[in-house]
């Protein structure tokens, strides 16, 4: 091509997001090359989503044998590939039967659907929805009015209603905002877009009381923090609460398109033939990677090792906190999704670590995130330890 790839999409391709100047071609495990041929060391792993790491053997060759013998048949009919998968969810989590969908805002959509019919068949036509400040549930016309940021539903009014938000954390705030129309609570575990934030001690158990006590459903949005990320293969069985619902999506087909609701039978049987679908969800070629990500999670010792550098990780950062107390505010997290919040804008040093080989990310403005692929190495986060320490104490300003 005489042009660009990052001059045509520029082009051609509507302007939705503040891309960094880059064109990846090529990925192995933690590393990622350009079309210059420098090469990176990714600490975002496509926002958690490539959990596995890039070009995963396993994943790759599962995707490869399908494709050559059936891609599409619609979930008119049955395949192999998808029982599976379902079988390896239900089995590993408290659910009895799941629908699948193709991304993180669909699969919320499909759970805030099974809310409006537990309100309509199980509580008298109960329809509000609790959630949280900062929290991030999708970018469709519900998930977006769901969402506790107002930036991302400017120019969307009206918003679907009736969420009502409390803050992260605040049970008591949760406790006011139940009345006889509230339906469900909408909680992710860990805030991820709103800044890897940390429940409180017995926030999430408490909502749990909640819920129950007042019949309704409680649901838990695990589409970043779900497959592994804190350290369990779900982020709530970490905190020993258990929701009714729960969605996933990002690493769920380790980089192909796949999302999932999750839910009890008695919340379950609410759907039925014609009252939810999908065209594409859960096809033959997505289902077998995420049976491969499923096997390779629920491995042996896979999450202990997960949880082991993820504490490294933490340490490593709070060294860091430590050394650079004028820059750092604090750090936070559970096992590989971890926050740094700063003093000062985070872009210019999400900007600066590129330059030196390194991709993170920076939410809320002065939180750089670190969401790398699960099987990180110790090297490797030493390496961003050093060009970090490096950048911390000579911070580039906008």
């Amino acid at each position: 091509m005489s042009e660009t790839a990052a001059r045509m999409i520029d082009r051609l391709v509507m302007n939705t997001y503040g891309r960094t100047q880059v064109t990846f071609v090529d990925g192995s495990g933690c590393q990622l090359t350009d079309d210059q041929g420098q090469t990176y060391l990714d600490f975002l792993a496509g926002i958690a989503v490539c959990n596995l790491g890039h070009a995963h053997p396993g994943v790759a060759e599962a995707i490869c044998q399908q494709a050559k013998r059936l891609i599409h048949v619609s979930n008119l009919y049955y395949t192999e590939p998808q029982a599976r998968v379902a079988q390896l969810l239900v089995e590993n989590c408290f659910a009895d039967r799941v629908f699948f969908c193709n991304s993180g805002a669909e699969a919320n959509e499909g759970a805030l659907k099974l809310a409006r019919l537990w309100g309509k068949e199980r509580l008298d036509g109960a329809h509000a929805v609790i959630v949280m400040e900062n929290s991030f549930h999708g970018r469709t016309l519900a998930t977006l009015s769901a969402t506790g940021q107002n930036k991302v539903q400017v120019g969307y009014d009206p918003l679907v209603q009736e969420f009502r938000r409390v803050a992260f954390g605040d049970l008591e705030a949760v406790k006011a905002a139940f009345d006889q129309r509230v339906c469900a609570v909408l909680c992710e575990p860990v805030l991820g877009e709103g800044g890897v934030v940390i429940p409180p001690a017995g926030f999430l158990a408490g909502m749990r009381e909640l819920c129950d006590q007042h019949g309704a459903l409680l649901i838990f949005d695990e589409i970043q923090t779900g497959l592994g990320r804190t350290g369990q293969l779900f982020a709530h069985q970490g905190f020993g609460v258990t929701p009714d619902v729960m969605t996933l999506a990002k690493a769920l087909a380790n980089g192909l398109p796949a999302g999932a609701v999750l839910a009890r039978e008695e919340v379950a049987e609410l759907f039925h033939p014609g009252s939810h679908a999908t065209t594409f969800g859960a096809g033959p070629v997505v289902m077998a990677a995420a049976a491969v990500v499923l096997e390779t999670l629920t491995a042996p010792m896979f999450l202990e090792l997960v949880r082991e550098t993820g504490d490294y990780f933490l340490n490593k950062l709070n060294e860091l906190a430590g050394r650079f107390p004028a820059v750092v505010a604090g750090v936070r997290g559970l096992g590989l999704m971890l926050g740094l919040e700063l003093t000062l804008p985070g872009a210019p040093l999400v900007k600066r670590l590129m330059e030196l080989g390194f991709v993170v990310n920076c939410t809320q403005e002065k939180v750089l995130r670190f969401l790398p692929p699960l099987i990180v190495t110790t090297q490797e986060i030493d390496a961003l330890m050093a060009a970090l320490a490096e950048v911390l104490a000579a911070p580039p300003r906008e």
